[in-house]
C-alpha cells in the first residue's frame, strides 16, 4: 500500500496513473453527489487521464438525452451549442445539481477546447448510464426516426401509446402493472428489436437511437421493480449502468478507455460491503468480473467533515448542509486521525507496505494484521459513510454508513479531510422519480 500526500502539485496523482497503467475502465467514485472537492480532484484526474492516458470518453450517473447534448456540445458536433454550460443548465430531472453545477461545467469547457484541435473520431466524450430518461429517450427516438428512419415510426408509436395513459407519470404506470394488465414490456422489446434490425448501430446518431431504445426497455422494468420495493430495481439499474458502459467500449472501438463518475456505492465493489447480503450487485463489482481486475481501477472518495448540497426530503429544493465529524471508529473517523487535509491511499496487495517517503504520512499496521499490503482495519469491515441527495445530517448516529472493507472495496481511496459544497447552476427541476433504492444514491 502506497500513502501518498496530495498537495496541489502536478504530480499529486503519478502514482495512481502508474496504478492504472493500461487498463481500460477507471471509476471515480464520490461520497457525495453534492461536495466540490470530490467533483474538482475528480476533474483534475479525468484530465491527465484524457490528456496522459489517452482515455475516450466520460461516463457518468446521468440520463442519456441529457448527457447526449452535453456530449454533442464538448464534441463541437454541428448544430450543438458551443457553451457546455448551456446544455448542463436545460437538465431538467431532480436532482439537477449532480451535473448541473459549475464544477462539471468548467470541466466541460475544457473537455470542448480539447477536442476542437483534434479530428472527430479521436474526440473525447460525455455520455449518461442512468436509466430514468423513459418519456425523454422515447422522444428522443421519435426525433430519430423522423428524420432519419419514418417507415419505422410504427413501432415508436405502439410503444408511445402503451404508456400514453398515464402521461408522464411513470410511477402511476408501475404502480398500475402490479395489479392490472398495464405492462408495456411487449411493446419496448419489439422497439427495441426493430431499432437495432432495422436502423443498425453505425454512426453516432444511431448508436445514440439505440441507446435510447436500450433505456425504454430497461426504464420500464426498473419502474415496475422500483414499486415492488427491496433490491431488484437497485440491480435492473445498475446493471444497465454497466450494459451501457460496454456497448460504449464496443462502440469507440478495441483501444477504447471510459473514465466512470459515479457515487461510491456504485462505484466501490458491491462484494466488499453490506450490499452484497441484500442480493446487491454495482457497476464497480459487474466491471470487474466482465473484465477481470487488472483491467479495471476504482478508485472511492471520502472526508471527516465540511458542507454538501443537499435535500431534507425526496423532491425538495437543495440547500448547503453541514456534513458532522465522522462517528467514532469509522473509516472517516480513523483518517482523519493519521492523514492530512489531502492524501491518496494506492492499494496493491501485492507490494508490502513500504517506509513512508520524506514528508508522506505514514498509516501504521497493526499486530496481528495481514501483513502484506495493507493494515487489518484497512482490509477487515469499518463503517464507511455514504451522503445520498436526501440527507439528514442528524441521523449520522444510526445511518449513512456502509460497512466495507476498503482495501477491497477500492484500488485507490482519495481523502478530503474537511471538504465544501459545490455550485449548482440555474436548472430548474421539472421531472423526478420514485426515489432510488438505497435513498438517493
Amino acid at each position: 500500500m502506497l500513502v501518498h500526500r496530495l498537495d496541489g502539485g502536478p504530480g499529486d496523482f503519478d502514482p495512481l496513473l502508474r496504478r492504472i497503467g493500461a487498463a481500460r475502465v477507471v471509476m471515480l467514485g464520490e461520497a457525495s453527489h453534492g461536495t466540490y472537492d470530490y467533483y474538482r480532484l475528480r476533474e483534475q484526474l479525468t484530465r491527465r487521464l484524457v490528456t496522459e492516458l489517452g482515455f475516450s470518453f466520460v461516463a457518468v450517473e446521468g440520463d442519456w438525452p441529457d448527457c447526449d447534448r452535453v456530449h454533442r456540445s464538448v464534441t463541437a458536433t454541428a448544430g450543438a451549442d458551443p457553451e457546455p454550460r448551456v446544455a448542463l443548465e436545460s437538465f431538467r430531472r431532480w436532482p439537477t445539481w449532480m451535473w448541473a453545477n459549475a464544477e462539471v461545467a468548467r470541466f466541460c469547457r475544457w473537455l470542448r477546447a480539447w477536442n476542437v484541435d483534434r479530428p472527430e473520431p479521436e474526440r473525447v466524450g460525455f455520455h449518461g448510464l442512468d436509466v430514468y430518461s423513459l418519456w425523454e429517450s422515447l422522444e428522443a427516438i421519435f426525433g430519430y426516426l423522423g428524420t432519419e428512419h419514418p417507415d419505422e415510426l410504427a413501432a415508436a408509436r405502439e410503444a408511445y401509446r402503451c404508456f400514453e395513459p398515464y402521461g408522464r407519470r411513470v410511477e402511476e404506470y408501475a404502480s398500475a402493472s402490479r395489479f392490472v394488465s398495464a405492462r408495456c414490456e411487449e411493446e419496448v422489446i419489439r422497439l427495441l428489436t426493430r431499432i437495432r434490425a432495422g436502423v443498425g448501430r453505425d454512426g453516432p446518431s444511431a448508436f445514440a437511437a439505440w441507446q435510447n431504445a436500450e433505456v425504454v426497455a430497461q426504464g420500464e422494468r426498473y419502474y415496475r421493480a422500483m414499486v415492488g420495493g427491496g433490491p431488484q430495481s437497485w440491480n435492473v439499474r445498475d446493471t444497465h449502468m454497466a450494459d451501457t458502459l460496454d456497448r460504449l467500449l464496443d462502440h469507440y472501438g478495441p483501444a477504447a478507455k471510459a473514465v466512470v463518475w459515479a457515487h461510491n456505492t456504485h462505484v466501490g465493489d458491491a462484494r466488499a460491503t453490506d450490499m452484497a447480503d441484500a442480493g446487491m450487485v454495482n457497476i464497480g463489482q459487474l466491471a470487474r468480473e466482465r473484465r477481470g481486475a487488472d483491467d479495471v481501477v476504482l478508485v472511492g472518495f471520502g472526508s471527516h467533515h465540511g458542507t454538501v448540497i443537499a435535500a431534507p426530503r425526496w423532491g425538495a429544493p437543495a440547500e448547503v448542509m453541514t456534513v458532522p465529524p465522522a462517528r467514532p471508529g469509522s473509516l472517516e473517523h480513523r483518517l482523519h486521525e493519521l492523514l492530512p487535509e489531502r492524501a491518496m491511499l494506492v492499494f496493491d496487495p501485492t507490494v508490502p507496505t513500504a517506509p513512508p517517503a520524506p514528508g508522506e504520512p505514514a498509516v501504521p499496521a497493526e499486530p496481528g494484521g495481514p501483513g502484506v499490503g495493507v493494515p487489518d482495519w484497512l482490509a477487515g469491515p469499518v463503517d464507511h459513510r455514504a451522503v445520498g441527495v436526501v440527507y439528514d445530517p442528524s441521523f449520522e448516529e444510526w445511518g449513512n454508513y456502509v460497512p466495507t472493507r476498503t482495501a477491497d472495496r477500492y484500488d485507490a481511496f482519495v481523502w478530503c479531510d474537511r471538504t465544501s459544497a459545490l455550485h449548482p447552476l440555474a436548472a430548474k427541476s421539472v421531472t423526478g422519480e420514485l426515489e432510488t433504492y438505497p435513498a438517493g444514491m
